[in-house]
């Protein structure tokens, strides 16, 4: 059974059709298909239908394709590197369900077009990062405010080679939702650096991720 219905297809595929850059969804799964692995791949490959000429898919055995899951730096799975012309470090751990549908409509968009979509003045407040960082948004498919942050992570990580960018589905990862202290979503979590809740702005979401990083300096 699909996971796409007509109506959304009828949306969906002339934003694919359109993308001006290829796109490669490499998708992580294993033999005995994990809870929502299975929906994860065919999510891919449904999307990948629409437009095979622009977004094509890589399925990769998160057991068996070692080279695969050190080179995109897989933890666990489903998940899911939205790759363009390089790797941005664009992921998605979980299904990106429900309202993160957007979300990844959004990253396949924005890697298709070759450009970020950050303002200028985000883009020069980025340069002042001083160390390599991976922001971790937690979110629920329930939470319609998740997208907003999750888009601007996946931003970030595309207009700065410093910055990698995860989703994280909390209901599907309960034990490090309950490690990184999940009482709300969205969250971004920085490991051994700070966290912060809340689909901030733009200029305030990223000048909060670049005062926890640089310790306060920007």
């Amino acid at each position: 059974m699909a996971l796409l219905d007509e109506k959304i297809r009828a949306q969906v595929q002339p934003q694919a059709q359109a993308l001006i850059k290829p796109v490669t969804l490499h998708v992580f799964t294993q033999e005995l298909e994990c809870q929502f692995c299975r929906e994860t791949r065919q999510l891919a490959e449904e999307l990948a239908a629409m437009a095979p000429e622009k977004i094509k898919v890589a399925v990769h055995n998160f057991v068996l394709d070692k080279a695969e899951v050190e080179t995109y730096k897989i933890d666990k799975i489903p998940a899911l590197a939205v790759v363009g012309e390089q790797d941005y470090g664009i992921r998605f751990f979980g299904i990106p369900g429900g309202y993160e549908f957007t979300s990844l409509l959004q990253a396949i968009t924005m890697v298709g077009s070759g450009d970020a979509g950050l303002s200028q003045a985000s883009r020069m407040k980025l340069g002042a990062l001083i160390k390599p960082v991976n922001l971790k948004v937690y979110v629920t498919l329930t939470c319609p405010y998740c997208p907003q942050a999750v888009h601007l992570a996946h931003q970030m990580a595309m207009a700065s080679p410093l910055i990698r960018a995860e989703m994280i589905e909390a209901t599907e990862f309960p034990h490090l939702a309950n490690r990184d202290q999940i009482m709300a979503v969205p969250k971004v979590v920085i490991d051994g650096i700070g966290s912060f809740e809340g689909a901030l702005p733009e200029a305030l979401f990223i000048e909060k991720i670049i005062a926890l990083v640089n310790g306060g300096k920007t």
